[in-house]
């Protein structure tokens, strides 16, 4: 039958061919994670080098965030018309060149606009692995796969960050982080075009030319039966676009999301993006400073699992409401911790454990309100608009920093997005009732 493809995918175990096609995302996802911070190990050097004062670089800071803001609302859409898996490969060859492009950058408008151009490449990457893995993972592990994938951003953080302490050691040039971002890059071309084939849901849902073939071969390699004609359209599939998403049954939800995504992203970009500003700051070596982005990447990391495997057993809803207002106590004690760099590590890892719970824990339910006809629409648009306006988030600490504001005050301003968040995901499952 044309329609037990979807059963069958959905409660039997993963096929290796599944469990490859998502570890895949995940690496390239622990690429993003280092692209996008790699700005950050790099700020103390850049802003030493060329003079800039912390304003200025809150605006070189925020450029891939915009960037990845067009990249996921404006991509994540193709990807719906087009498919998955030319849309990664486009982003990743974009990432690998952009990364290059940085090492080359004379001046700051020149990085600046490299940055952009790198960050609508993470930023379409980011939308459509989590489209591609909902979408190869069955009912049971899909919640943790979709967390897992974006954990995979902590991770490259993480093991980007030790690499780039140790080319930043011993007054290390910053140019060196971004060579090794575009060396890393693009190594994974060739793992992800052999890895990654097209996603079945997509294909079922835009029907392309030969689309039956490329079924039924991707079916093979899944070790199940071949379909003799392609399943109807689902009802209310519609095609993919902006007002889709605010369609009748998906506005208000598309709303509360984004709202949700946009506030809680400001407070997790606060942290990533300043955390080296401020330790150089208080007086300590930019390689020491990037060792506290690293303790803060590994609560990322560990917030990510924790959240993710806590969702095999609990609500998602209330795991990541109740994450969202532990990070916003945590930015609080951030914001009056000493100067003192073992505590600095201990209470960035433990704030950021909260707050990328919350941002983590988002992507499934994402996942969860978008059919397949718009997953990577609305994912993308949900994270576009979130990251877009995290892009002032930078810019607008540096601002409050430049006109005196203290480190407990800033902090605050920027942890009000998780009650925001918070708020908006309580509000969530009542703007849901009417489609359900």
């Amino acid at each position: 039958m044309p329609g037990q493809h979807a059963t069958a995918l959905a409660t039997a175990p993963m096929h290796r061919v599944q469990i490859a096609a998502v570890a895949m995302c995940i690496a390239l996802n622990a690429l993003d994670g280092f692209d996008v911070l790699a700005i950050s190990f790099a700020a103390p050097g850049i802003a030493a080098e060329w003079g800039i004062d912390r304003a200025t670089l809150g605006i070189v800071l925020s450029m891939e965030l915009i960037g990845m803001a067009a990249g996921s609302a404006l991509i994540g859409n193709v990807a719906d018309r087009i498919g998955r898996r030319p849309i990664i490969l486009a982003c990743l060859a974009t990432m690998s060149a952009g990364m290059f492009a940085a090492a080359l950058a004379p001046g700051v408008a020149a990085l600046s606009a490299v940055r952009f151009v790198t960050g609508v490449g993470i930023g379409g990457m980011i939308a459509t692995t989590s489209a591609m893995v909902a979408e190869f993972s069955s009912d049971r592990r899909r919640s943790l796969n979709v967390v897992l994938n974006i954990a995979g951003y902590s991770t490259g953080a993480i093991l980007g960050g030790l690499v780039a302490s140790a080319l930043l050691a011993d007054g290390g040039e910053w140019r060196r982080v971004f060579q090794f971002g575009g060396l890393v890059s693009a190594a994974a071309l060739p793992a992800a075009f052999l890895l990654l084939p097209e996603s079945i849901a997509s294909l079922i849902a835009r029907r392309p030319p030969g689309a039956l073939a490329r079924v039924n071969g991707t079916l093979a390699r899944l070790g199940h039966a071949p379909l003799e004609a392609l399943p109807p359209p689902q009802a209310g599939d519609a095609k993919p676009s902006i007002a889709s998403l605010f369609a009748a049954g998906l506005g208000a939800a598309t709303t509360l999301l984004t709202v949700a995504y946009f506030a809680q992203i400001v407070l997790f970009y606060y942290l990533m993006k300043w955390i080296p500003k401020i330790v150089v700051d208080f007086g300590f070596e930019a390689s020491q400073a990037g060792r506290v982005l690293v303790a803060a990447n590994v609560g990322n990391l560990l917030g990510a699992l924790a959240i993710g495997l806590a969702t095999q057993r609990f609500r998602l809803h209330p795991l990541v409401i109740g994450a969202m207002l532990a990070g916003f106590a945590g930015i609080g004690v951030f914001g009056l911790v000493p100067r003192d760099l073992t505590q600095l590590s201990v209470v960035a890892a433990i704030t950021a454990f909260f707050i990328n719970a919350g941002v983590v824990g988002m992507y499934p339910i994402l996942a969860q309100t978008y059919p397949a006809s718009l997953r990577a629409s609305g994912i993308g648009f949900v994270i576009g608009v979130g990251r877009g306006g995290s892009a002032l988030g930078p810019v607008a600490v540096g601002a409050l920093f430049a006109a005196g504001g203290s480190l407990f005050t800033v902090s605050l301003a920027a942890g009000s997005g998780a009650l925001v968040a918070a708020a908006m995901l309580f509000l969530l499952p009542r703007a849901r009732a009417p489609d359900r």
